[in-house]
């Protein structure tokens, strides 16, 4: 009888400390990006991260990411986070991507490291999310891929309902698709201090 007695106070006990339906957190999905383009040459292209900027078909010697395996990386693990898009990091290191969509910015998007930078007053930093089709979007706006002028690589904006973002020829608006990763590798991307 005894022993019952303590089975049934060890079972009680073992419920009330586990944890409700309602405290339990989903992890936080890991992402990455490909750009669907029919008939482009970023079609299929994989989102790579480096110095600051979010780019489609890096090259690679411009791929400079440490990640925790040592091995290089050619796509960019991000995911989001009350609204704010991040890379997928150290936990001494944490870089998020900010938008800038005024008149000087015209949608330029780029990343930082929180904490040691600050970003201007007309940076957003929330409004991001993935749609019911797997599509990121910034506050409902896509995403444009500007080529770049010193190698194959596409840097990517926001759609500010500007065809040429800082005068920029061969723009081309792209389906940013998010693709899981089901086995994530932490990595901290370069930017322009380091």
């Amino acid at each position: 009888m005894q022993l019952t007695t303590v089975l049934l106070s060890l079972f009680a006990a073992a419920a009330s400390a586990a944890p409700t339906n309602g405290s339990c957190t989903a992890p936080t999905r890991k992402f990455g990006i490909m750009a669907l383009r029919s008939a482009s040459p970023i079609h299929f292209a994989q989102a790579s991260a480096s110095q600051n900027k979010l780019a489609l078909s890096l090259p690679e010697d411009k791929l400079d990411a440490q990640c925790a395996d040592g091995k290089a990386r050619r796509d960019a693990t991000l995911y989001i986070k009350d609204g704010g898009l991040y890379l997928y990091g150290s936990k001494g290191k944490v870089q998020q991507f900010y938008v800038d969509r005024s008149g000087m910015g015209q949608g330029v998007l780029g990343y930082f490291n929180k904490g040691e930078t600050t970003p201007g007053s007309k940076f957003e930093l929330t409004g991001w999310a993935v749609d019911k089709d797997d599509n990121l979007n910034f506050n409902g706006a896509g995403l444009l891929a500007c080529p770049s002028t010193t190698d194959s690589s596409w840097y990517v904006w926001v759609s500010a309902g500007v065809a040429k973002p800082a005068g920029q020829e061969g723009c081309l608006g792209f389906v940013p698709r998010t693709i899981t990763i089901a086995d994530p590798v932490k990595c901290t991307y370069s930017n322009y201090e380091a």
